[in-house]
């Protein structure tokens, strides 16, 4: 098995999460201590998907990001680029469209969806802004953005302790959940080398997007961005 790079090699992003992708969303409970569940709630709540909507989910992993879209009556798309997530999210999830696809060249026409959403995998993408551009793009006028992922709490003290905590505490407890430990400390590299709230909001504004706002999950461990495409 492999970890990827800080400089986010696509293969090498995508081979790391082929070697997780069967205990991936156990590994993302414990780590998170339970808190993956309620960001997940909390993206639901935010695309306010409806029956007939079609919502685009990237970098779904397995899917389980894509089921409360599903549950509304809404045709979801989950997409991503580790053809060993989908492998395994279609074990579990056979009715859903499944679809691989890589963030920065989507292989979807202009215009299509109500609401394309990505939950902790843009920082996992080599072009951010390449990205937000194609989000915009396959987005239909009207449409909206939802973007959860990891940023920067808030209060400075619990900064400090939760820096710590990705460092010293997360690639252990990794090891004893995880098939590839060494993938989870990438992941907590890249969450600590990821732009706050502010910039990543700049960079929606810069690919497009308008009304653009956040707000924080956890004390800003995670927050949820939104945009409009007018």
């Amino acid at each position: 098995m492999t970890r990827a790079s800080l400089d986010k090699q696509p293969h090498e992003v995508a081979s790391m999460f082929d070697g997780v992708a069967a205990n991936y969303d156990l590994t993302n409970d414990v780590l998170s201590l339970g808190q993956a569940r309620l960001w997940r709630r909390e993206v639901a709540r935010a695309v306010a998907a409806r029956p007939g909507q079609k919502v685009l989910d990237l970098a779904a992993g397995t899917a389980t990001s894509s089921l409360p879209f599903a549950a509304t009556g809404a045709y979801v798309v989950p997409c991503d680029f580790s053809l060993g997530m989908l492998r395994e999210g279609k074990k579990r999830h056979a009715w859903l469209p499944l679809t691989a696809g890589d963030a920065t060249r989507l292989p979807f026409a202009d215009g299509v969806f109500d609401t394309v959403t990505i939950s902790f995998g843009l920082r996992n993408v080599q072009d951010t802004e390449g990205a937000l551009r194609e989000m915009y793009r396959v987005t239909r006028r009207g449409g909206q953005v939802v973007i959860c992922e990891f940023s920067q709490p808030t209060w400075a003290p619990f900064r400090t302790v939760y820096t710590e905590y990705l460092m010293r505490a997360l690639p252990p407890v990794a090891r004893a959940v995880s098939s590839n430990p060494d993938a989870y400390v990438y992941l907590a590299e890249s969450i600590r080398e990821w732009p706050e709230q502010p910039a990543l909001a700049a960079l929606l504004q810069k690919a497009g997007w308008s009304r653009v706002a956040w707000r924080n999950l956890s004390g800003g461990i995670v927050a949820l961005h939104r945009g409009f495409k007018a």
